[in-house]
């Protein structure tokens, strides 16, 4: 009988010893297991901070005009953005319809009014041309000015989106809330277009001045000079505007002129153009807009005018589609071109 006992009282023992919980751990391991958290949370955070931001969008959409009916693909890029250390930051941006970088450079901004940056870029000419990207811009196409005389569809051959390899400087003074009344850029560029060697020793000039009285109003003044070509051909360019985009009103207008050397001894051929826009934002997702450019491609013989009247509507319903309706009628002074009525309907992508 005494062994049962014995045996019993010793099982009651091992139960309740069972039942005791463990001992809490100490401050100091508490205190080990949070540092070596952070210790893990700081090393993906200084790693995920060194990989790049990853951008892009699709644009696509129909146009019909009088004599022509197509789909099209306009442009569909990839923007890849980053920081190396505070104040040095880079860049890459590829455009994947008819491949090509348009982007790619580095930017040191030591302090508001000294920054540099060297790649390939915008060039610093007009308002549109700088301020207003792709997904900012409110119609379908640029004005005729500007793509004829900015390398985007240029007099002197040059299709490069209006930009350029080089080096820039550019800064800004008496900081007033979210903006600076004055600010200047100014830059030297091959002056061949995108992924394009110098043809020539000499370097192209542009530069920029922005005075902004006012939230929302800009006045800019802008200047080109160079010689594209083996030849040394002249490109030489003048630009001068006001905007005011603040609030639910955007109005803007710019006079764009320049002289080119034209190849083959065929001598120099000044044009001018201007353009005025008009739009308000009627709710935050709808935007009416209206605009009036006009070019002479050849200033001396009034017939090489064409002006456009165009009518649009910007909607964007969601932040990441962006659905632009266009109408534009095509007025040629030239009695050898046809007028056309051109509608176009694009839709953006943005990712």
């Amino acid at each position: 009988m005494k062994p049962t006992v014995t045996l019993l009282f010793l099982l009651l023992c091992l139960g309740v010893c069972a039942q005791e919980p463990a001992a809490e751990p100490s401050v100091a391991e508490l205190s080990a297991e949070v540092e070596a958290l952070k210790a893990k949370t700081s090393t993906w955070d200084k790693i995920l901070s060194r990989l790049p931001e990853i951008s892009g969008y699709v644009q696509a959409g129909y146009e019909w005009s009088d004599n022509s009916s197509s789909f099209f693909i306009k442009r569909v890029r990839l923007n890849l953005a980053g920081a190396i250390v505070p104040k040095l930051d880079y860049r890459v941006q590829v455009e994947f319809v008819s491949p090509k970088i348009v982007d790619a450079y580095l930017r040191y901004r030591p302090f508001d009014q000294l920054n540099f940056q060297l790649g390939e870029f915008k060039l610093p000419f007009s308002i549109e041309n700088t301020e207003y990207v792709p997904l900012k811009y409110e119609f379908i196409e640029y004005p005729l000015p500007l793509r004829r005389l900015m390398g985007f569809n240029d007099i002197c051959g040059l299709s490069a989106t209006g930009r350029d390899m080089g080096a820039m400087l550019y800064g800004s003074f008496l900081k007033r809330g979210d903006f600076s009344i004055l600010s200047y850029n100014f830059g030297v560029f091959n002056g061949e277009g995108l992924n394009v060697k110098d043809k020539n020793k000499s370097k192209d000039i542009v530069a920029r001045l922005t005075l902004r009285p006012a939230a929302g109003l800009q006045i800019a003044g802008s200047y080109y000079w160079g010689e594209y070509g083996a030849d040394y051909l002249k490109r030489v360019r003048y630009g001068a505007g006001a905007c005011y985009d603040r609030g639910p009103m955007v109005v803007r207008a710019e006079y764009i002129c320049g002289t080119t050397g034209l190849p083959e001894a065929a001598g120099e051929l000044d044009s001018d153009g201007w353009y005025a826009v008009g739009g308000w934002r009627v709710t935050r997702t709808l935007m009416p807009v209206v605009r009036y450019d006009t070019f002479r491609e050849d200033t001396s013989l009034n017939a090489s005018r064409q002006s456009n009247y165009t009518a649009g509507l910007l909607w964007h319903p969601v932040k990441y589609l962006r659905c632009q309706l266009n109408y534009t009628y095509e007025d040629y002074a030239s009695p050898a071109v046809s007028n056309r009525n051109v509608v176009s309907l694009m839709f953006s992508g943005i990712f």
